[in-house]
This record gives structure tokens, C-alpha cells and sequence, in this order.
């Protein structure tokens, strides 16, 4: 016989039943958490339009994208592909639909995505994402900024046991400084230098930027900016030093643009409204900050970014992240739909969280995801162990029914390893119409009527 590989594809992730358990109790847990929120639950399609998803891919991720080939075309033919997140879809989603949609639209979706990264621990190639997204049109409001980020953190906060923390800035704020110091030449090259900052060594940065022929002092005022973070008075105090001007005012939570404002001081005072809202939705300085590191790669945001950190475990690194796009759906259609989402990589979050040993084990789990298992002693009792299955499953019980194929010792230790009690029905029982409930946890029985 022929040998085959059974193991999992390279960078795909594949529990067992007891850890599988777990997983979904946290996915469960984020989806309550975006309900009680107020965002309402969609899925888009798996597989979309190359058009669709290719107009806002750009840069490492277009490389990374999934193409669909049909058996009788060829790659070059191929017009579908498999989705990489759920932001540009859910942007061809309201476009399609935005007539029998109430805007603003608080959105969210739990589903699998696709992206052809190199697979290494914690980076998977098909994996889980929980996203929370609101949509407004024409504007919207800076206000569901710190909605979505207060969500964002409450959800981590529902299944992690440790410190959660979410680092915020602002990408207008990040390229009216590189403008004020008259670095716009170079701002994309400083965007990718700022965002791989905590991936390299201090000195590795320092030498990156020095590559891009701007001034030593251009150099240090970046390095001084990569290396801030803390409250709004932090930042101020940064731009102070390097005789930076800005208009030292905040935006209404419930304003959507600042169109008399240059972009550091709109960037700024939107990074101050938002870090205000959440103070009063009760996050404490060490659970919301400030840090000008965070620019998130992707190219369609457009204002606030953030990204979601474990500070007792900062080897780990980002678990999750987001931001705003004031541009994505413009793509699609000449109307302007703003909209600003988390997501929370719960495939990576859940690998890394186990590697750290932040989540019970599967051997310390009593993994029971049955209530019954119920035992038929031979083929005269199986309508009675069906019919009793029955009476448990309308009740909404989980049942699983048994035949005793060898020892009845044996069936048992199989039905203790799914279920929570175990019902042997023989004879006996089903003449007596009663039958015994063994609790597999305790090993107490108590009797049923049937």
C-alpha cells in the first residue's frame, strides 16, 4: 500500500478535540463580547474577485494572496481569489447592499482568511480572524474610533487572563511630522522603517534611516519620535522639544474631519479625542496609550491605528490590531463610506497563548463537550437507547449513543473520554423503564425514569 503524508499542509493550524474545545469556547466568547457591543454578524464570500481584492491588496500582501484556478484555465486566467482579510470585502459588501443598510453600520465577522506567508511558529496560512467593524456614510464620527477599540480590548479581556494593553497613533499625525521636518520625500521609506522598528535593533533603525540621505538631525528627531510613547502631554512635549508647531486643540468625539487643521495638528487632536473618549469608557492609562511606534502595515488606513499587546509577555508581540480607512470603499464607487475595525488573529493569538502556557493544557482540561453518552447492551436495546437519546436531544442535551461492540469495561473508558454521565441500558432497564446515570467526573449515580 502506498504511503501517504497525513500530516497537516505546512502553516496550517489542526487541534485535537480537547484543545478544539477551548478554541471555540474563546471564539464563542469574542462573538458575545462584538453582540453585547452592538455590532451585527456577516459573512462574506471565501473566494471574491481578483478586482476586488488586488485594489486595496498592494505590497507584500498582493504577493501573498491565493489565486482560484478552475480545472480548464491556466494562472494567468484565473479571475477569483481567496480572501486575506475582511476589510476589503466587507467594503464591496456595502457598497453592494448600502441601500438596505442603516449607517453608521456596526459590523462583525468571525471567519477563516488566507495569505501565503512563509509558515513559521504562530504564522498560519489559513487562520481565524474576528473582526469588528463600523461604516458610516459620507462621514463618520471620531467617537467610533474608541468604540471599536474599547470592543477590540474588551474582547481580549473576556478569554485572556493576563494584562491586556492596546498602543494607539495616528497616521496623520505620522506624516504631518515627517512633513514638518521636511522629510515627505522619504515618507514612505520612514513609514516601513517605523513599522519594523521593534522588529530590529535600535542601531539597525538608526542605520536604515541614515541610508535614505536625510539630515543627522532628521535622524535623531525620528528616532526620538519611534521612541515615544505615553499620554497626549508626552506627545506634546516631544513636538515642544523639536520646536514643532500645532494647534493645541481636541476635536469633538463626535466630529468626523478637521478640514482648517494641518495634518500633524488634526492627527493630533483626533489621537486626543480618542485616548479622552476611552479614559471615560474606564481604561486606565496602563490598558490605552500612546505609542508612535504602531503605523500598521497595511496601506489603506488612513487616521487612528492601534494594535493590542500582552505587557507581562512582550516577546509575544502584537495580538491583534486595527484602524481607520477613510479611502477603502471609494474603490468600488464614488460615494464615501469612512469606516474604522479591530481584528483579533485568534489562530496565531490562541498558538501563542498555548506556547506561553497561557491557557490550560488539554491533559488539565476536563474535556467533556457531551452531557450523555448512552450504552445499548446489544441490538434489542437500541430503540430504547434511540428513543431516550431523543427525549435528552429535544431537551437540548448532547447525547451520543454506544453499542457495546467487546467489554462493556471497555465501551465505558470510551464514553467517559466525550461525555459528562454515561446511561447503560440492557434488559433489565428497559423492562423496568429505569435505568442508571453514572456522573463520570464524581462517579456518583442517581436514577432516571424513561
Amino acid at each position: 500500500m502506498k504511503k501517504y503524508n497525513t500530516s497537516p499542509i505546512s502553516g496550517m493550524q489542526e487541534l485535537l478535540p480537547p484543545v478544539q474545545a477551548i478554541f471555540n469556547d474563546y471564539k464563542s466568547k469574542i462573538a458575545e463580547v462584538y453582540h453585547r457591543h452592538g455590532f451585527l454578524n456577516i459573512e462574506t464570500p471565501t473566494i471574491d474577485r481578483n478586482e476586488i481584492l488586488f485594489a486595496k491588496a498592494g505590497g507584500d500582501t498582493e504577493k501573498q494572496i491565493y489565486r482560484v484556478i478552475k480545472t480548464d484555465e491556466s494562472a494567468a486566467d484565473s479571475t477569483e481569489s481567496l480572501r486575506f482579510d475582511h476589510t476589503v470585502p466587507l467594503a464591496r459588501y456595502v457598497v453592494e447592499h448600502e441601500s438596505e443598510l442603516s449607517f453608521p453600520f456596526c459590523v462583525s465577522q468571525i471567519g477563516r482568511n488566507f495569505r501565503g506567508e512563509r509558515a513559521q511558529k504562530g504564522r498560519f496560512r489559513e487562520f481565524y480572524q474576528c473582526d469588528v467593524d463600523v461604516i458610516g456614510r459620507n462621514t463618520l464620527p471620531i467617537f467610533y474610533d474608541s468604540q471599536v477599540i474599547y470592543t477590540f480590548i474588551s474582547a481580549l479581556k473576556s478569554f485572556v487572563s493576563s494584562p491586556v494593553r492596546v498602543r494607539i497613533n495616528n497616521r496623520k499625525f505620522v506624516s504631518g511630522f515627517i512633513d514638518a521636518i521636511g522629510a515627505t520625500d522619504y515618507a514612505d521609506d520612514i513609514y516601513s522603517i517605523i513599522d519594523h522598528a521593534e522588529k530590529v535593533p535600535a542601531e539597525k533603525t538608526q542605520e536604515y534611516l541614515k541610508e535614505l540621505a536625510i539630515s543627522d538631525d532628521n535622524v535623531v528627531k525620528i528616532t526620538t519620535f519611534i521612541n515615544t510613547a505615553g499620554d497626549i502631554n508626552t506627545i506634546k512635549s516631544m513636538l515642544d522639544s523639536m520646536g514643532i508647531e500645532y494647534l493645541n486643540e481636541a476635536v469633538s468625539s463626535n466630529s468626523s474631519e478637521n478640514v482648517d487643521l494641518d495634518r500633524l495638528s488634526e492627527g493630533l487632536a483626533e489621537l486626543e479625542t480618542v485616548m479622552t473618549e476611552l479614559a471615560k469608557m474606564g481604561l486606565s492609562s496602563d490598558e490605552a496609550i500612546i505609542d508612535l511606534k504602531i503605523v500598521r502595515g497595511l496601506d489603506y488606513y488612513t487616521g487612528t491605528v492601534f494594535e493590542g499587546i500582552l505587557p507581562e509577555h512582550p516577546e509575544i508581540g502584537s495580538i491583534g490590531g486595527g484602524g481607520r480607512y477613510d479611502n477603502l470603499a471609494s474603490i468600488f464607487t464614488d460615494q464615501k463610506f469612512p469606516g474604522v475595525g479591530a481584528s483579533i488573529g485568534l489562530s496565531r493569538l490562541f498558538y501563542i497563548m498555548r506556547e506561553n502556557n497561557l491557557i490550560k493544557s488539554a491533559d488539565d482540561t476536563n474535556f467533556s463537550p457531551l452531557d450523555y453518552a448512552i450504552i445499548s447492551l446489544g441490538e434489542d436495546c437500541h430503540q430504547a437507547a434511540y428513543e431516550l437519546a431523543k427525549k435528552y436531544r429535544d431537551n437540548g442535551k448532547s447525547v451520543t449513543v454506544f453499542p457495546v461492540e467487546k467489554k462493556l469495561g471497555d465501551t465505558m473508558k470510551s464514553a467517559a473520554n466525550v461525555a459528562k454521565n454515561g446511561i447503560v441500558l440492557g434488559e433489565e432497564e428497559i423492562n423496568s423503564r429505569s435505568a442508571k446515570v453514572k456522573d463520570f467526573a464524581s462517579g456518583e449515580q442517581t436514577t432516571i425514569e424513561f
